[in-house]
């Protein structure tokens, strides 16, 4: 087990409100230990017993703290699980996280153009300290429906005059990704863009750097990523799971992360949608049909690791080898 999959206490030592439907929590080690230190783009798994749920959070404070610092949108539409956050978490109570774990990781020597829209602001944060501290260019164009919703505007464009630009809706201020990313000659050889927001905003800024060299684009998803309208319906195949010498049979209508723990095996999960990398498995040998929207497509590509939760096996291989 990696030291991200060890569950471990923690308790809620500061909320405050940032911003219209946008709480930040503090938490730190139910123990008193330290907890451990996290990389920019990191997020850690929170269980919200109040809701009976476990969601993902970007971490948005020091890497170096004694803390944690998260930040939770209010979601309507949701599951009840930021509802619960907004409206019975409190100071002192105590919560189970899991992390930090890292699909985001920020190259801090590479100039960075940052995209984030709403709460995805949230894992910009660390990577602007980061940036700063090692001297490195940045620009980040952070976009929402209201100033009053849009969290740490105020304090980014105050600390960072000429870094920050906001595209605030209700002002008329909307970004034009095509006009911002679409010429890469624009922007510092060798810049990188971070996007974190709504799938629209990531749609969009997907097909504004087509024309970017091949691997500048990194995504955080924390919503599943819409798969192709002309996809193959799915059909049975089979696992071989290696450790445990044992195969058994994946139905079209089941997924192999049901199927594996019907078998008695053990795999940490969370989100059951393939947005938070908990259920990522070695695989043997077999190609996948990933579905996830953590893997990058280069990574996909390579068939190393499959997310149980939601992908299959790829068409025409009828059988999958996972280290399991």
């Amino acid at each position: 087990m990696s030291a991200a999959d060890v569950a471990r206490g923690v308790v809620v030592v500061a909320k405050e409100q940032l911003a219209d439907g946008v709480v930040a929590l503090t938490l730190a080690a139910a123990d008193g230990a330290p907890l451990p230190a996290a990389e920019p783009g990191a997020h850690v798994d929170l269980t919200l017993p109040g809701a009976g749920v476990e969601r993902q959070y970007s971490l948005c404070g020091a890497s170096d703290a004694r803390t944690w610092t998260v930040a939770v949108l209010r979601e309507p539409a949701g599951r009840g699980g930021s509802a619960w956050v907004h409206d019975a978490l409190a100071i002192g109570d105590e919560l189970t996280a899991r992390g930090p774990r890292n699909h985001f990781v920020f190259d801090a020597a590479a100039p960075a153009v940052l995209v984030a829209g709403g709460i995805g602001i949230t894992p910009m944060l660390p990577m602007i300290a980061a940036a700063e501290a090692a001297g490195t260019a940045w620009v980040l164009h952070y976009g929402g429906s209201s100033r009053a919703r849009m969290a740490f505007a105020d304090e980014l464009t105050a600390k960072h005059p000429g870094r920050v630009v906001l595209h605030v809706a209700d002002e008329g201020s909307r970004a034009d990704l095509d006009a911002l990313l679409g010429n890469p000659a624009a922007f510092e050889p060798g810049a990188q863009v971070y996007c974190c927001g709504p799938g629209r905003l990531m749609a969009g800024v997907e097909d504004a750097v087509r024309s970017w060299p091949h691997g500048s684009l990194h995504l955080e998803r924390f919503e599943p990523k819409e798969q192709p309208a002309d996809a193959a319906a799915d059909v049975a195949f089979e696992v071989e799971l290696e450790l445990t010498g044992t195969t058994i049979e994946v139905p079209a209508d089941r997924t192999v992360l049901e199927c594996v723990e019907e078998a008695g095996v053990l795999v940490l999960s969370s989100c059951r949608e393939g947005t938070c990398g908990t259920c990522e498995t070695p695989m043997v040998s077999g190609e996948a049909d990933h579905r996830d929207s953590v893997l990058t497509p280069d990574e996909q590509a390579e068939h190393r690791t499959m997310m149980l939760c939601v992908s299959r096996a790829a068409a025409g291989c009828p059988r999958l080898v996972l280290e399991l």
